[in-house]
């Protein structure tokens, strides 16, 4: 079972709104202010699949929630600060659990988030520019580019693992939506070189207290040139996992990946690629993706289209990707990317996105996904279809209704190769998510 994650794809907008966290002490040379988010969720599913622990078919229905509050804060020492942060998150399931089994509506926990120091060197260092060097440890997310490999350690299970095969692998529940409660890896070390344009290096140590991600440590460095066309970065990262909930596959893998991201200087035009290798002792994968869009700036809603093609071989580890853009990124189907699979490994995905806006507050898009297996198999076939159509509405500048439909068609049946218990029938989707943040 590959190791996946969802992390909401409204995080960007909740994280955006920490800039206008409410203050509690603000002088001259000190600011501490209060974070505050939560969500809600109600999601039904016509189908179950066998990708986790669910162990009939029929359809679930399930309501997730969280809530998380935190403290941030900085302190200025002359010509260099200090900074830091403090959360606290309580998530929770209940109903029938998710459509895979992996959580099954009994989860309710209240854990330790974020807890990280920093510094940064201001104009101590006049060679790298203004904070040009900020150091920080503790327990923290971090995002290498836009998800594709790391983004954050969100991946949150239940207690189903272990009502089923007697192992535990939970982590509060709230499977869709917990990435949003439960994104920092429990150890981190991360150096950062440069400013926000030119060449700039992030250096890391990371490390995940999560079993169903092996307990993976990544050690690694992340170069990069941002630029007026856009920015490229190339990745080097070495995993670790040993231990009793090791992936045996990640231990001594070397991951390198090469991306650009930008407009190549033409307005409206979109480009995004990346392309990773991985190899350890035993084995070698690939994977990559090739994305180009175009917003219709003058006409009415400013419209985007946008088409990706998407390859990812059957060695390929996805590791911590997650959400970063919007929703088809890294989650390729809300049905297929967190119940159905495939999980972004041994999967060829084509990929048509349409977006507009209305006005400042409603936001609308329709995504296509077309799934079909890298490498055949006899007697497997997760192929399939995927149709979201979602709605993002802001109520106010604090809080946000986000309803989606999906449809879903395998190719197969669980018993004939696929994942989908039952039937292969065509699966209806919905989910619709309440959002507050301060």
């Amino acid at each position: 079972m590959k190791a996946l994650f969802k992390y909401t794809a409204l995080a960007a907008s909740i994280a955006a709104a920490h800039a206008s966290a409410l203050p509690v002490y603000n002088t001259d040379s000190s600011n501490l202010d209060l974070a505050i988010e939560g969500g809600l969720g109600y999601f039904s599913s016509q189908e179950n699949y066998a990708t986790g622990f669910a162990e009939e078919d029929g359809g679930s229905n399930w309501q997730e929630g969280y809530f998380k509050v935190g403290l941030n804060g900085d302190h200025s020492l002359g010509n260099s600060s200090v900074y830091g942060g403090l959360s606290v998150s309580a998530t929770a399931t209940t109903g029938d659990g998710d459509a895979a089994g992996f959580t099954n509506g009994e989860e309710r926990r209240i854990a330790l988030e974020n807890a990280f120091v920093g510094w940064k060197s201001g104009s101590t260092i006049e060679a790298l520019g203004e904070n040009g060097l900020d150091i920080s440890f503790g327990r923290q997310s971090l995002v290498i580019g836009d998800g594709f490999l790391v983004n954050g350690d969100g991946l949150n299970f239940g207690d189903s693992a272990e009502d089923v095969i007697d192992v535990d692998l939970g982590r509060g529940g709230a499977y869709w939506m917990g990435g949003s409660a439960r994104s920092a890896f429990a150890k981190t070390l991360v150096v950062r070189v440069g400013g926000d344009n030119g060449l700039r290096a992030d250096l890391f140590k990371v490390g995940s207290n999560n079993r169903p991600q092996g307990e993976t440590e990544l050690t690694g460095v992340n170069l990069e040139y941002v630029g007026e066309q856009g920015t490229v970065g190339l990745l080097r990262m070495k995993s670790e996992s040993d231990g009793s909930y090791a992936i045996a596959s990640r231990d001594g893998m070397n991951t390198t990946s090469l991306r650009y991201q930008g407009s190549a200087g033409v307005e409206n035009l979109f480009l995004s690629a990346e392309f990773a290798h991985q190899k350890n002792d035993d084995v070698v994968g690939r994977a990559g993706y090739v994305e180009a869009g175009w917003t219709f700036a003058d006409a009415a809603w400013t419209p985007s289209v946008n088409y990706r093609y998407s390859s990812f071989d059957e060695n390929f580890d996805p590791l911590f990707f997650g959400f970063n853009r919007g929703y088809g990124t890294w989650f390729q189907g809300e049905v297929a990317a967190n119940y159905a699979g495939p999980f972004n490994s041994n999967t060829d995905v084509h990929h048509l996105a349409l977006k507009a806006s209305v006005n400042e507050s409603l936001h609308l898009g329709a995504l296509f996904f077309d799934f079909s297996d890298h490498e055949k198999t006899a007697g497997v076939d997760n192929g399939g279809r995927e149709i979201d159509l979602y709605a993002e509405y802001f109520l106010n500048e604090n809080m946000l209704v986000s309803p989606l439909v999906g449809i879903y068609t395998p190719n197969e049946s669980a018993e004939n190769g696929g994942t989908q218990m039952g039937s292969d029938d065509t699966n209806l989707y919905a989910q619709v998510g309440f959002y507050f943040f301060y």
